[in-house]
């Protein structure tokens, strides 16, 4: 599937991307990126942003990434842990450029790694996210697994 999925992820009404102001400049099976402009929406007390922001970035990029490689096999993926590293603080008005690519993409379990850079391309952040792949007849949080990139029903 090479598909790129950016244009439809950027058209979705609501969520923590659009909520971020994160655009998904490109997605599929093998790399994900995206870009923010970091407002003061990001930041935290000390002016820098927020390590939660970068955590977030990060696990979407994983994620959508994982979502990909699971959508054929009629699956959908759930994080299970996310590991990130701040390696450099950054200001409102920063622009960020994040890129994920798959470690492994196993039918059970996947990892994927990311970096956050600036716009001098130094990095920011990294973090690495391990994914479980749940079959869409399973049950979370009591409801059917189903994922946005899925068809209609």
């Amino acid at each position: 599937m090479s598909q790129d999925f950016a244009k439809r992820l950027n058209e979705l009404p609501e969520g923590w991307l659009q909520a971020m102001g994160i655009t998904i400049t490109r997605a599929t099976q093998d790399e994900v990126r995206a870009e923010l402009t970091v407002g003061p929406e990001h930041l935290q007390g000390y002016g820098i942003v927020h390590g939660g922001v970068h955590c977030g970035l990060i696990e979407s990029l994983a994620s959508i990434g994982a979502a990909l490689v699971a959508l054929p096999r009629n699956q959908s993926v759930v994080g299970l842990e996310n590991n990130t590293s701040f390696v450099r603080a950054v200001r409102a008005g920063a622009k960020l450029h994040a890129v994920s690519t798959p470690i492994t993409r196993g039918r059970r379990t996947q990892v994927w790694e990311a970096r956050v850079l600036d716009d001098q391309e130094r990095l920011v952040a990294t973090g690495r996210v391990r994914l479980l792949c749940l079959d869409q007849e399973q049950e979370l949080a009591g409801e059917q697994v189903r994922g946005v990139l899925h068809p209609p029903t």
